[in-house]
């Protein structure tokens, strides 16, 4: 699952200490973000962690003569970090990841892995073999000693009752987890079906873990968004329905409009039609059939540009539906994807109310970012390497 890394050589505490921060002002100096106090403060965990870090791997590599002059640092603590949607916690978990000189290390969205957990102990039973979580935890410390989750969440009982045993294995391995989260693990897993079986989870994490607040008061996502509607279009009328148009014939050459079935994971899923890594669905194909995070990542890596069509208001009845369309998003904005869209309200309303909601406050902030002249010379950029 996961590839072998070298052996880091630890550094001096010295030459670490403040590298988070400088990072940090180097983006405020080229003007990519707004210096924030939550911010910062939410980074001096970070810096500790990776000081503390640095410190337990240099003992670990001393010789016996060294470790006798020198006290062993106190054990490094896992880090949760949870907040509003759009406040900074993956651009400062990505700071992070990105100094931290450690090989041994992985950052990847927590769907994702899921889907990797899933698989795993698909496998092993197939295989019939009876201990697959500490089999998993024992192949990831092989590869990793940092793990970096973005967008931590629980909506299914499958994965609440898998975490607790997961993650108590690999902290007792010595992984260091770091968790973005909209969400307190108290509050992970509302309303869900048989919640007593988390409970355990919870205890692990926050024994293994600083839960931290990113209490930052605004949505930074808001301030980069462009204020010309070149992507995405309301009401559904006539008008949107030439915007579609519009934009597939512009980007295309006016290539002929040919419907295309893709098989991924066993799923047939139709496509209106497809062009050079250009795709037109709508939201019906892609968000009514029982699809999931492994057929919208495979869709993510397949094309650059994503044109959606007539996205409805979903009401309390389209949970599933509006479920479907989170992974969905969250698959298009990791993978840098251009999405251009058709819909029947505007971005903050297409799910207000109903299970989920709170959740989907996340999928309004990246489309609204997915509009940002930023964003979209970002996935230009990541189309062209």
């Amino acid at each position: 699952m996961l590839k072998k890394s070298a052996v880091f050589t630890a550094p001096r505490s010295q030459e670490s200490s403040g590298l988070l921060l400088a990072c940090y002002q180097d983006k405020v100096a080229k003007q990519h973000i707004h210096a924030n106090a939550a911010q910062l403060n939410t980074l001096q965990f970070l810096q500790n962690l990776l000081n503390n870090l640095l410190l337990n791997i240099a003992y670990e590599h001393a010789s016996t003569l060294e470790k006798l002059w020198f006290k062993r640092p106190e054990a490094c603590k896992s880090l949760y970090i949870f907040g509003g949607v759009g406040r900074g916690k993956s651009m400062l978990m990505d700071l992070f990841y990105q100094a931290c000189p450690i090989l041994q290390k992985r950052r990847v969205h927590f769907s994702a892995f899921m889907m990797e957990v899933h698989a795993f102990t698909h496998q092993c039973r197939q295989q019939h073999i009876s201990d697959a979580l500490p089999r998993l935890a024992k192949q990831i410390r092989n590869s990793v000693r940092v793990l970096c989750f973005d967008e931590f969440h629980i909506t299914d009982i499958a994965d609440a009752m898998i975490l607790g045993r997961l993650f108590t294995a690999l902290f007792e391995l010595g992984v260091i987890v770091i968790i973005t989260s909209n969400r307190h693990p108290n509050d992970l897993y509302q309303g869900g079906l048989q919640k007593e079986q988390f409970l355990f989870f919870i205890k692990v994490l926050e024994n293994a873990a600083d839960i931290v607040e990113l209490s930052a008061l605004e949505d930074f996502r808001l301030q980069q968004a462009s204020t010309h509607k070149i992507h995405y279009c309301f009401p559904l009328d006539a008008y949107a329905n030439a915007f579609i148009q519009h934009h597939f014939d512009s980007l295309t050459l006016c290539a002929p409009r040919q419907s295309v079935v893709l098989e991924i994971w066993a799923h047939h899923i139709t496509l209106e039609a497809v062009h050079k890594g250009i795709a037109l669905s709508s939201f019906d194909e892609l968000c009514v059939q029982s699809l999931g995070s492994a057929d919208y990542i495979k869709i993510a890596s397949l094309f650059h540009t994503v044109i959606i069509a007539n996205i409805p208001k979903l009401t309390v009845a389209m949970r599933n539906e509006a479920k479907r369309f989170v992974s969905l998003v969250d698959a298009l904005y990791e993978h840098k994807v251009t999405l251009i869209c058709s819909s029947a309200v505007p971005i903050i309303e297409i799910y207000t109310e109903g299970d989920g909601s709170f959740e989907f406050e996340r999928t309004v902030s990246r489309l609204i970012e997915m509009q940002s002249a930023r964003y979209l010379q970002t996935a230009l950029s990541s189309r062209q390497l």
